[in-house]
């Protein structure tokens, strides 16, 4: 049996009555909670038709909205970034800034929409970016539409978009970001991440069960540790509890754990292992990105990382920008020569 004061389920022991056993009772608490399930992001990769044109088989506003799900994805698109506008030459087609919003959607939604316009004597006289996140491609072999919302269409002169994709075994019509395969674990990150953070804004988590246990507590005694538990509560939360018992006994006060799992919840090897799947998907050298070594031994020379990086990961993407020369037929997109950091430092000394 149990009073209810204040909102609250309070214990009342009682003797059992003659001729009855005494009986154990457990009970649970609280309710489930529904958590947004989002493995469908990956269970579909066909492209239905609306229409005139074909929506992707992934949802690009989900990219785009999962693009700051955790630090280390959305550094290693930016690491990315910077060193493919650094070394990127402008031309009277292409500026710098055009092409980093461009270089952006293709890393991050697998996609590069630029819109070529043309000179009254009809040649190429620059291109323009247009959102990848609202691009679609046409049923009909080179139309393009750009779509921002709901009945809101524009088509784009025909054959006048140059589309890059990374190419995806199951798709032909639009490209698939090469991470696809590391976004459950930068979700798993982010949900870590807010439920840390949950955790300790509650403060009101049942840490333990404080067991009275004795005949030196009335009513008085029991209401005011109520009242200072309860207090402990919300904002400076994780205050210490003062228990005066004049002539109490040993052990006539216990505590007893009952949320250890939540609170040694796994958090930092959680984050670790999101982080290093999410860097494998990426290839990116954590020591790039300003993780913190866990060993004596550290990550090795920075400089040896950055080279390798370079030579494995950021010409295959020059190599893969430069077709849309190939598409334009006019020289738009350069890149100058990278120097190894062995070589700066020999021509610094």
């Amino acid at each position: 049996m149990g009073d209810v004061i204040e909102g609250e389920l309070v214990a009342r022991s009682e003797g059992p009555a003659a001729g009855e056993a005494e009986t154990a009772i457990a009970f649970s608490f609280g309710d489930a909670e529904g958590v947004l399930d989002r493995r469908e992001l990956l269970s579909y990769v066909e492209c239905f038709r609306a229409g005139d044109w074909y929506e992707p088989p992934v949802s690009f506003d989900g990219l785009t909205r999962s693009f700051e799900m955790a630090p280390h994805h959305a550094s290693a698109i930016r690491l990315k970034v910077n060193l493919l506008t650094k070394h990127f030459i402008p031309s009277r087609y292409l500026d710098r800034a055009t092409f980093r919003r461009a270089a952006l959607d293709y890393l991050v939604l697998g996609n590069l929409f630029l819109q070529r316009i043309d000179n009254l004597a009809g040649r190429p006289m620059r291109l323009e970016h247009s959102l990848a996140r609202f691009t679609r491609c046409g049923v009909e072999e080179g139309r393009f539409f750009f779509v921002p919302g709901w009945k809101q269409s524009y088509e784009f002169p025909r054959d006048s978009v140059i589309h890059l994709q990374q190419e995806h075994p199951s798709q032909e019509i639009y490209g698939l970001p090469e991470y696809l395969s590391a976004i459950q674990a930068g979700l798993l990150n982010e949900a870590a991440t807010l439920f840390r953070r949950r955790y300790y804004a509650n403060g009101s988590h049942a840490g333990f069960i404080l067991y009275l246990n004795g005949t030196d507590f009335g009513q008085t005694e029991t209401d005011a540790i109520r009242k200072a538990m309860k207090d402990a509560k919300g904002p400076g939360n994780f205050k210490n509890l003062f228990l005066h018992i004049p002539g109490g006994k040993e052990n006539g006060v216990k505590v007893i754990p009952i949320a250890e799992v939540a609170a040694k919840d796994e958090f930092t090897g959680i984050k670790n292992t999101s982080r290093d799947d999410m860097l494998a998907a990426h290839r990116v050298p954590p020591q790039l990105l300003g993780v913190v070594p866990m060993n004596n031994g550290g990550f090795g020379d920075v400089g040896k990382a950055n080279d390798i990086f370079f030579a494995n990961e950021i010409e295959p993407l020059q190599a893969r920008l430069l077709e849309i020369n190939d598409q334009l037929g006019a020289a738009a997109v350069a890149f100058s020569p990278y120097q190894p950091s062995t070589a700066v430092a020999l021509a610094g000394s």
